[in-house]
């Protein structure tokens, strides 16, 4: 198994855990199967539960036996008590379980010879990316639903046999017998994590033992998104969005290097998506997937595959263009989005818009120049000259300003010192904050930047993630329970009383890839890995340490992975190894 988890997971799984793998489909099969059957890139792990953390009281005996691992199969004789779960017409039998941390996936019941043969029974299952989702009815204040994956329903158990439940993104499980009469007996219940099979070919670590953390859960986060495609979200948004696909490819290339789930699911929305409308409904999107061509040319160098892009790529720069007006102003239609907490302030979705048209066009630019197409590359080097003349009115909101300076429409040090540095790590979003982050380091805020994600991304640990979020709110953290607990009396739901937008409290997902920006900004800025020229060819190694005593770790590449250290001596002065593989060249 070449899949090297982060730590949590790890410990979780145990040293033999068991995995199902998803080889290519033998030869000797039959031929309907061989003609029509697609191999899964998938493998299963099995994960016991780590602890009972609620159970309804008298109805319940035996809970503790469904810890440690378990055979995942049905028996007749069962060296364990299995748990029983005794309902009656005033109580409900039940038990919420934890799994340790956060999946996607299924959960699998076992059943032993439960007496009366014949009668089936009936239970609920809820999962829940917090403790208090699992336990949340439907609807209602706090709003548990059923979106995108079934996280609450009703099942029928086989007798003495095994029913799976899923999939969908869960750390915890509640179980509940629906019927007074019958008892209901689970001699195992057991988690299945559905994961593709990849090394961790990038990796990360310095002297702050939080920063390390966080790389690791952001890569842990975004590997749970890359399923068939790359989804937002393995809750809710298990669907590919082109412009939260930005953060979470900059985190593939950092963590995994190449993979085809980037194409595939850039592909997709190309081919569901006329040029003359927006992917996703949302003019930025289309933008995003422009730029995510270029980054996906710098590191892979695939010309074939960009060759294989141009007619609509093409196609798409010229109708960017017909969206600037005589004054220099973008006039972009659709839905004008950025992220969420800066959806209802005009200003602030005027100022990023008017730097991701600029972004884009720079983009294309280059990416036409390389594919021959020399008088689009001229036409859209021209409009990004004529749009940086323009500064749009500052909203004084840290998302645009993040853009205007990457996108050189305003200095970054101005940017950083009037704007984003301004609160510390407040307004912030788990999207745009990757931005932030990228303009902080633009400006050479090196320590900023990793105040930012200690303390913002490093707040979600706090509160109990295993995974990062859809949004996150350092105010939502004070008064406020951690997921993984119940929230006593007077204590807030930071799942189900927080959120906004179409996130409003369990809805609110609690593994999003776009949320994964540190791990990329760690590996592209401290470590100062940068591609120079396509494929990683050429790369630049620049150290960032900040106030870091040291960092080291590898940046994957079509040839080999990078390896790096940087230190600072007594002097103060950083010196820094790096090897690089046959094929690749560090440059000045």
């Amino acid at each position: 198994m070449n899949v090297l988890f982060p730590a949590v997971l790890a410990v979780t799984l145990g040293l033999e855990a068991a995995v199902l793998a998803g080889p290519p489909l033998p030869s000797a099969i039959p031929a309907p199967i061989a003609a029509n059957a697609e191999a899964s890139p998938m493998r299963h792990h099995f994960l016991p539960p780590t602890r009972v953390l609620w159970t309804s009281g008298e109805g319940v005996k035996n809970a503790d036996g469904l810890l440690g691992r378990k055979p995942g199969q049905a028996v007749l004789s069962e060296p364990v008590p299995p748990l029983e779960l005794r309902s009656s017409t005033n109580q409900v039998a039940g038990v919420l379980l934890d799994f340790g941390v956060e999946i996607q996936g299924y959960l699998e019941l076992f059943t032993p010879m439960m007496p009366e043969q014949g009668k089936l029974r009936r239970v609920r299952v809820r999962l829940g990316e917090s403790a208090s989702e699992a336990m949340a009815e439907l609807g209602g204040r706090q709003n548990a639903g059923n979106d995108h994956a079934l996280r609450d329903q009703t099942v029928t158990l086989p007798w003495l046999g095994k029913k799976m439940v899923g999939p969908s993104g869960f750390r915890f499980a509640r179980i509940d017998n629906l019927d007074p009469e019958l008892p209901v007996q689970l001699s195992q219940v057991r988690a299945v994590l559905q994961l593709r099979d990849l090394e961790y070919a990038g990796q990360f670590r310095c002297n702050d033992e939080r920063l390390n953390r966080i790389w690791e859960v952001g890569a842990y986060t975004v590997h749970l998104n890359m399923q068939e495609y790359l989804w937002d979200g393995i809750k809710r948004d298990r669907l590919v969005w082109l412009g939260d696909m930005h953060p979470e490819v900059s985190t593939i290339h950092a963590v995994f290097g190449q993979n085809d789930v980037v194409r595939r699911s850039l592909d997709l929305i190309r081919d569901v998506t006329p040029v003359t409308e927006w992917m996703n409904g949302i003019s930025s999107y289309s933008m995003w997937w422009v730029i995510l061509h270029e980054d996906l040319w710098m590191h892979g160098g695939d010309r074939g595959y960009l060759e294989s892009q141009q007619t609509y790529l093409t196609a798409l720069l010229r109708r960017l263009l017909t969206f600037v007006d005589d004054a220099g102003r973008e006039k972009l239609d659709g839905m004008r989005f950025l992220d969420w907490p800066t959806y209802e302030n005009k200003r602030a979705v005027d100022e990023g818009l008017h730097a991701m048209l600029v972004l884009a066009l720079d983009s294309g630019a280059r990416l036409t120049a390389v594919l021959g197409e020399a008088a689009l590359s001229k036409e859209c080097e021209a409009m990004t000259s004529r749009l940086r003349q323009r500064v749009p009115e500052s909203s004084g909101r840290k998302s645009p300003a993040a853009l205007l300076a990457l996108a050189e429409v305003r200095q970054a040090g101005e940017v950083a010192e009037q704007v984003l540095k301004k609160g510390g790590p407040t307004d912030l979003s788990t999207f745009y904050g990757f931005y932030v982050l990228q303009a902080l380091a633009k400006a050479g805020q090196t320590d900023a930047a990793l105040e930012f994600i200690r303390t913002y991304w490093g707040g979600m640990l706090d509160m109990g993630a295993t995974t990062f979020w859809e949004d996150f709110d350092l105010e939502w953290t004070k008064g406020s329970a951690r997921i993984d607990e119940l929230p006593a009396a007077g204590r807030r739901d930071i799942h189900g009383d927080c959120g906004a937008h179409c996130y409003v409290g369990f809805r609110h997902s609690l593994c999003h890839g776009w949320a994964s920006g540190p791990t990329a900004w760690l590996s592209q800025h401290v470590l100062g890995v940068q591609p120079v020229e396509p494929g990683l060819r050429k790369v630049r190694v620049t150290p960032n340490l900040g106030s870091l005593q040291w960092a080291e770790g590898t940046y994957p590449t079509p040839h080999g992975p990078i390896l790096v250290r940087h230190e600072r001596r007594a002097t103060g002065r950083v010196e820094s190894v790096v090897k690089t593989p046959p094929g690749v060249e560090v440059v000045p």
